[in-house]
């Protein structure tokens, strides 16, 4: 059985996905969260989804923000 040290073994982590809230613009305080890619955190876009919102019972933009 062939062993590797450590430095070769890849022992560092990437830098992963951070989660936001995607608050709805209708008022409810209802949001979803939603992971948010390393790509997407680099060009430092907002995120906007147009979801249902159980609480006014139809479609609506939800916004990002951040997580508390």
């Amino acid at each position: 059985m062939l062993s590797l040290p450590n430095n070769l073994m890849g022992d560092k982590k990437k830098a992963g996905a951070l989660f936001v809230r995607l608050v709805s613009t209708a008022g409810t305080g209802f949001f979803y969260v939603k992971k948010k890619t390393k790509t997407l955190i680099t060009n430092q876009t907002k995120l906007e989804f147009r979801k249902f919102d159980p609480r006014v019972n139809c479609h609506v933009l939800f916004k990002e923000e951040k997580m508390k």
